[in-house]
């Protein structure tokens, strides 16, 4: 074990043995709202020490004009470094220990609410720690927290901000396991992070060597931030002299709290860590960045956001992020994605996006519904570079398949119109835990995430063993055209008493006359009681039958008539518009979905014709972006591609099972009987 892990290891086991004191007056659940504001005020205290009284004397020089960001330009230069942060209470840890502790809690919240705006927002809105501490004060326990508080050392000399890092990282993982209910809400598990991590950056080598390298990191959803400590610290551990920027959004305030103060604490700047819905108010609508991942959430509706996305993707069009369509209200994933892919930059390193969701991306909607334009614009752009199915029974919330999407828009060349899926849900990518968390039963070793990304890294196309799980499309193979095969109307007609009885159900009818629906009815009753196959010689013969009775009915009454006394008959003629062309039979309709790749008309001569030969395709059926005939569309079916075919076991040995179990039963009852 390294000494930056066991010195985490220490410091977590020491905080955890503080949080013992909330048992009792706070469920397990509720530790991380104590525990994780206390270890950001204590890191923020030890950072501020040196600088305390340099802070109190640059405040008293401040001119009367100063606004806000001259006074906090000014404070910060105070504390010198890259620090942005100060605080103007007179306290401190040391000298609030000296203080009576009746006083305690009247001393801290002075001490926090004289923070800097920018961290005082995060203890009294996000954390509503003030909440917190009047709990721990009623209690009769806030003294003795402080106080165990009070003896960690978090001096930058002490626990560098990497070390910081790992210690906040695995004391967010810890609460969030005890609470696992909502855990997966805002804590993605830590080998699903690095398994992204390691994906994203599997063939960046060359551009992630050498000094001067920069490279911006940014999650759209970050939660507690995750994502981004991980990928930085994956980036580091390839090059120590790489400068990594964070970035990220957050609704959730307490997961943002905590998130803006892991920033704090780990030497960030915490402005880069903006509050609010992605979706509808973009903190960061100006930057692009090199890395982008994201767990956004799982079929969680977007209806009380609709009208602000729908009004970008109308009034924007391709200029905003949405412009290509929206998914259906109930789902709101691919939003996430499409808001990334619109930070992609335009430079010659591009972008990586990974992001995981569940399998509802890959298939919902059919042709030119929201979900498939959305996936044909990704597609067709060449965006999409592998999609890797992950094994079930991996996150704290919910135990459903899970895939990992990778998307780039600098391709090599080798990649260029290329998609590899790659099928890592079998028994050799995952191991089951020694104890569930939540829906969580399962964890991918490190090997087997090695195994993936080598799998991703060598663009390997079924060459992995018997099983094939690995294996290269073409972004086309995914289309299809949907087109519209119609077959001919037949109907016969005949004026049976049963069928004249259907003409009160008809609207237009109900609508006339007593003396008009009789003398209608009284015409009707005239005609040959056979029926009619063809509906021109029906149609003559009922013209002259109204005649004769004196009556005239417009083309609704007409229209009635021959729907209540029609009935559909394969052996009738076709029936036939005013040109000649016969008329389709809309409960016959059918839609086809032609590949792609493939002529439409040879796969209907081939797929159609031999089964009904008096079928045709409606050519008016059209793409609304192609005006071809068929409208496209896209999906990603992983189990048709991976599906393998599991013969059922021979009769004989079903037998001989049965048999064994007939005698089992036999012997239990003898065993009752007796």
């Amino acid at each position: 074990m390294s000494g930056a892990t066991a010195k985490v290891q220490s410091l977590s086991s020491f905080v955890w043995s503080i949080a013992e004191i909330l048992r009792g007056d706070y469920k397990q659940s509720e530790y991380g709202k104590v525990v994780l504001p206390f270890i950001v005020l204590r890191r923020l205290d030890c950072l501020l020490e040196g600088s305390k009284q340099t802070v109190l004397d640059a405040e008293k020089t401040l001119p009367d004009s100063a606004d806000d960001a001259t006074r906090d330009m000014i404070l910060f230069g105070a504390v010198g470094g890259n620090v942005k942060v100060y605080n103007l209470s007179r306290f401190t840890f040391d000298t609030l220990k000296g203080q009576e502790p009746g006083q305690l809690h009247q001393n801290l919240i002075d001490y926090i609410t004289k923070f800097s705006p920018n961290v005082r927002d995060i203890f009294l809105d996000k954390f509503r720690f003030t909440d917190q501490l009047k709990r721990l004060k009623d209690g009769g326990i806030l003294w003795n927290v402080f106080e165990r508080f009070c003896e960690i050392d978090l001096h930058p000399e002490t626990v560098s901000n990497l070390e910081m890092g790992y210690l906040f990282e695995e004391l967010i993982r810890r609460f969030s396991e005890m609470s696992n209910e909502t855990a997966g809400e805002h804590f993605t598990p830590r080998e699903v992070i690095r398994l992204i991590v390691d994906l994203l950056i599997a063939n960046d080598d060359a551009k992630l060597t050498g000094r001067g390298i920069i490279r911006q990191v940014y999650d759209p959803a970050c939660g507690t931030g995750g994502m981004l400590a991980l990928t930085e610290e994956a980036l580091k551990d390839f090059n120590p002299n790489i400068r990594v920027e964070l970035f990220g959004q957050e609704l959730n305030d307490e997961s943002f709290g905590i998130c803006k103060s892991d920033m704090l604490v780990t030497g960030h700047d915490p402005e880069q860590i903006a509050f609010g819905n992605t979706l509808t108010q973009d903190a960061h609508a100006s930057k692009k960045f090199h890395y982008m991942l994201s767990n956004p959430p799982y079929g969680v509706d977007w209806k009380k956001y609709q009208d602000p996305i729908k009004a970008e993707a109308e009034n924007m069009g391709f200029e905003g992020r949405f412009g290509v369509g929206t998914p259906r209200i109930s789902d709101g994933q691919l939003l996430f994605l499409q808001h990334m892919i619109s930070k992609m930059r335009d430079d010659e390193d591009g972008s990586r996006i990974g992001i995981v969701m569940n399998g509802s991306p890959l298939f919902t909607g059919g042709a030119q519904s929201g979900e498939s334009e959305i996936r044909r614009w990704m597609l067709e752009n060449d965006w999409v570079e592998a999609i890797v199915a992950l094994p079930t029974d991996l996150f704290y919330n919910t135990g459903i398949q899970t895939y990992v999407w990778l998307l780039t828009n600098r391709k090599p060349a080798s990649r260029q119109g290329k998609v590899q899926l790659i099928d890592a849900s079998g028994e050799r990518f995952w191991k089951s835990m020694r104890k569930s968390l939540g829906s969580k039963r399962r964890e991918i070793p490190d090997e087997a995430r090695a195994e993936i990304v080598r799998l991703y890294a060598e663009f390997l196309n079924g060459e992995s063993g018997e099983s094939e799980v690995s294996k290269i499309f073409n972004t086309t193979d995914f289309g299809y055209r949907e087109i519209r095969v119609e077959r001919p109307l037949r109907l016969n007609f005949q004026a049976s008493e049963e069928r004249i009885a259907r003409l009160a159900d008809e609207k237009a009818f109900q609508r006339l006359e007593d003396d008009e629906a009789e003398a209608i009815r009284a015409a009707l009753a005239t005609l040959p009681g056979t029926p009619f196959t063809n509906r021109s010689a029906f149609e003559r013969t009922l013209a002259k039958a109204l005649k004769g009775e004196g009556t005239k009915i417009g083309a609704p009454i007409k229209k009635a008539i021959l729907s209540a006394l029609s009935e559909r008959d394969e052996d009738a003629d076709i029936c036939t518009d005013k040109n000649g062309n016969p008329e389709p039979d809309t409960e016959l309709r059918d839609n086809e979905l032609v590949p792609l790749n493939e002529d439409w008309r040879e796969y209907v001569e081939r797929e159609v014709k031999p089964f009904v030969p008096d079928a045709w395709v409606d050519e008016s059926h059209t793409d609304a972006r192609d005006k071809q005939v068929g409208r496209v569309g896209y999906e990603i079916n992983f189990n048709r591609y991976f599906y393998q075919y599991v013969p059922p076991r021979p009769l004989e040995e079903i037998d001989e099972e049965l048999k064994a179990l007939e005698a089992d039963i036999a012997g239990l009852l003898k065993e009752v009987a007796a």
